[in-house]
């Protein structure tokens, strides 16, 4: 797939579109909705959602599209794609309703199972991440110049590491994890910001050890690649890919890194 910046702006501005009318429900008092049959959440969703796929089918008409709200037949046709969008209209949802600001939009290119090209907005924030394959990673905040982002060489001790995880809700798996790096500083943060922190540097680590679906991922996964860093399955210590099992879009677990440590490996 060449020339991949090509889709840089339009699918950032795709997906500041989608940001906005989102951000129009994100405004509303949600009590409007408790007597009615939807809910803020799937209004937002579904916003976005029909944004993201109209633009996408406009812009690149021979490329299909694979949103969490597609049908069960689109679920399904998936696996016969080479190469298709793979897209989350609102990652984040406990961070939606909370309104703490930390959920996304998020859009990837799924070429052969990886993600080559990859844009993650937060609305709230106004930040705006995107990396494709062979140009880098860049991050911009609200109306300044983007800026190249990379991710920082592992530290060379087993202390002082800047973990993403929940600092409330931890897993046994994640506190099991975690005994291999004493006194680390554990980031918290919602959405696919936790693997945009480890692109761009203000994160060593983010073992994912849960359940998470293909496209809360691959849109972040790629800016990770394009800021030099890994995206590595736990099951084999081998790169993350996509679209492999017909029956489940789940991901397994898996670590963002910089590079493999031997202090966590």
């Amino acid at each position: 797939m060449n020339n991949l910046e090509q889709y840089a702006q339009p699918i950032n501005e795709l997906s500041r579109k989608a940001g906005q009318a989102v951000m129009e429900i994100y405004k509303k008092d949600f009590a409007i909705y408790d007597k009615s049959d939807s809910s803020p959440l799937t209004e937002a969703d579904l916003a976005a959602h029909t944004i993201l796929v109209e633009g996408l089918n406009a812009l690149t008409p021979e490329i299909p599209v694979l949103s969490e709200e597609s049908n069960a037949n689109e679920q399904t046709d998936r696996f016969s794609w080479d190469t298709y969008w793979l897209i989350d209209p609102l990652d984040g949802t406990k961070e939606f309703i909370k309104k703490n600001g930390e959920f996304t939009i998020n859009v990837a290119l799924v070429v052969s199972g990886q993600p080559v090209f990859g844009v993650v907005y937060a609305p709230a924030i106004d930040a705006l991440y995107w990396g494709a394959e062979g140009e880098g990673a860049f991050k911009q905040e609200g109306s300044t110049d983007p800026a190249p982002i990379t991710v920082k060489a592992a530290p060379s001790v087993n202390t002082g590491w800047k973990v993403v995880g929940s600092r409330s809700h931890q897993s046994e798996e994640f506190k099991t994890f975690m005994e291999k790096l004493p006194e680390a500083d554990i980031i918290a943060m919602g959405s696919s910001l936790k693997l945009c922190l480890v692109a761009e540097g203000k994160a060593d680590l983010y073992p994912r050890l849960g359940l998470t679906s293909e496209w809360d991922t691959a849109a972040a996964h790629a800016v990770v690649l394009a800021a030099g860093g890994q995206v590595l399955s736990t099951q084999d210590m081998k790169p993350l890919i996509y679209n492999t099992r017909k029956d489940t879009l789940l991901n397994p677990h898996f670590i963002v890194c910089s590079e493999v440590s031997r202090f966590w490996a």
